[in-house]
């Protein structure tokens, strides 16, 4: 499934299964987290004028959103959880794994530490769409959707196993 599992950016108007959704979620929530702390908060989003919205929060990278009927936001508290990057990490790729094995295809769109070119952050724009509390910061949205794109498997060919390197660098 890891070699099958690639980024896709467009996608077809079907709607996502309800079940789908859930089981990608779980994913998402089963996945590991620092002390077990689980303090992650994933907020999913249909509507798609909201998904438009979202979509606007930094000026590259993100506008392909808009053709998503689903987006997942996902969230930490930096003063809970000094790990909160990883955490929010581990369980997005959980869910983009999942999508995956239930044929949906989805793309991590970066939101930590990126905005619009007049300073506004992309947390304050999705703060303000998702009325989301001043202490929840936005690592990432994933766009997910039945994709309108084939993508090949990953190349084997092309895998660097020269930074792998072992006991020793």
């Amino acid at each position: 499934m890891v070699q099958k599992r690639r980024s896709h950016r467009k996608f077809t108007g079907e709607e996502i299964d309800g079940d789908d959704v859930r089981l990608i979620l779980r994913a998402g929530l089963m996945s590991p987290t620092s002390k077990g702390q689980r303090a992650w908060q994933f907020v999913v989003v249909d509507d798609p004028l909201d998904i438009e919205k979202l979509a606007d929060a930094k000026d590259m990278g993100g506008q392909f959103l808009k053709g998503a009927p689903l987006a997942i936001v996902v969230l930490g508290d930096p003063m809970q959880n000094d790990c909160w990057v990883e955490d929010g990490s581990i369980a997005a790729i959980a869910m983009q794994l999942q999508a995956e094995e239930l044929g949906l295809g989805t793309c991590w769109i970066q939101m930590r530490g990126r905005g619009l070119s007049d300073g506004t952050t992309a947390d304050t724009v999705i703060r303000g769409v998702l009325d989301i509390p001043d202490n929840q910061n936005c690592l990432c949205i994933l766009a997910v959707g039945h994709p309108a794109d084939e993508r090949k498997p990953q190349n084997e060919e092309r895998l660097k196993w020269e930074n792998v390197h072992l006991n020793k660098y």
